[in-house]
């Protein structure tokens, strides 16, 4: 299995599919899948490509969710390597993607493949979900494709989202779930004017100080058994004209929250507001739910992809939450258990991306059993 794993890991690393360009990635995928009887269905919406190939019919249905799509090399001459050369250098596969995630896609089309030819007449749907916008916007990618299922009554059960969740070696972490992401763009509203006559102006730097103090000191919650304690971070805040003797007349903040089961966005929004009126000030604001916290704490998914792992890799996994958002929020909409599992990801998004090639052999085995414990 490692050696078509590798070739596939190869042949799609060596598309620079940035995202959202697919750049034939999938139909790479899905000529290989049709061979096989899968049935293909197209779902393109807007400038994304999704696919959705499924094999099977009935329940349960377990898919493999993942993405074609790759973030940007940056400087080429940091590389060691060309970053869609798809370089091989003493059992690391190099390149752009081979960690986040053509390795583990490639590694769950040959284990999906290689199930269906030894158990062609198997129990219930395997499915393969797609996508190319997980990288960016991520609104016409999987939540589209989701929506869709949604809407004709067609359901997922399980899924193992491909993502790199190991941190120090293979099969160390299983994400069973993520943190809720909302994001809100802020403007603290005062009256511009001149530096020396500050009584004809109204400084919303001073006045927002004690707000933002109180804000990032607010503790949201205690964390469960499951999830940290929900975190907010200031990523922008701007204000001014550039020159030194003017008072600006407006304050942008941007501030996000990655938050746990223990609150919801409309708390979240709810408890903004009321600091905000506390100290009395003028603001607009706009929020951006990114999407909310999903948890599969226990179920047959749990059981076996631990258990998968333990027999391939002789490690008990732990089970975290931690990191950002991936597609899985979008699938567990569908009522499915959700776990993601991949190869490391201490290089995801670097230069000189890499993954190791007994890693990516070891992650089709780990699918492939999981397909046998639930099938």
């Amino acid at each position: 299995m490692q050696t078509q794993i590798i070739e596939l890991a190869r042949q799609l690393i060596q598309r620079p599919s940035i995202s959202p360009d697919d750049q034939g990635c999938q139909h790479i995928i899905a000529e290989r899948l049709q061979t096989l009887g899968f049935q293909l269905e197209w779902l393109p919406f807007g400038d994304t490509l999704n696919l959705w190939a499924t094999h099977g019919t009935g329940s349960p249905c377990i898919a493999f969710a993942g993405h074609t799509d790759v973030v940007p090399v940056g400087d080429e001459n940091q590389w060691q390597y060309p970053p869609f050369a798809a370089h091989l250098d003493d059992d690391l596969l190099y390149g752009r993607g081979a960690a986040d995630m053509k390795g583990s896609l490639a590694a769950m089309v040959v284990a999906a493949e290689q199930f269906v030819r030894q158990n062609p007449d198997h129990h219930g749907k395997i499915g393969l979900l797609i996508t190319s916008d997980e990288e960016a916007a991520a609104k016409d990618g999987t939540v589209k494709v989701v929506e869709t299922l949604m809407a004709r009554g067609e359901r997922i059960d399980y899924c193992v989202v491909g993502e790199p969740s190991s941190t120090q070696q293979l099969g160390d972490v299983i994400k069973n779930g993520r943190r809720g992401s909302i994001t809100a763009t802020l403007y603290i509203e005062g009256v511009q004017g001149h530096v020396a006559y500050p009584h004809l102006a109204d400084n919303p730097v001073h006045k927002a100080l004690p707000f933002l103090q109180a804000l990032t000191a607010y503790q949201w919650d205690q964390g469960n058994a499951y999830f940290p304690p929900t975190s907010l971070q200031i990523a922008n805040i701007q204000a001014g004209t550039g020159s030194n003797n003017v008072i600006p007349g407006e304050l942008y903040v941007q501030f996000n929250l990655r938050y746990s089961t223990e609150v919801d966005d409309q708390i979240i929004q709810a408890t903004v507001a009321e600091l905000l009126e506390q100290h009395g000030l003028r603001y607009r604001i706009h929020w951006q739910l990114s999407g909310e916290p999903f948890l599969t704490a226990q179920g047959k998914l749990v059981e076996a992809a631990v258990a998968a792992v333990q027999e391939i890799t002789s490690i008990t996994p732990a089970l975290e939450t931690g990191g950002g958002t991936s597609d899985g929020r979008f699938i567990a909409q569908m009522g499915a258990e959700v776990v993601e599992f991949g190869p490391l990801n201490r290089t995801i998004h670097k230069v000189n991306e890499c993954v190791d090639i007994h890693d990516l052999a070891k992650c089709g085995d780990i699918y492939h059993r999981i397909l046998t414990k639930l099938l």
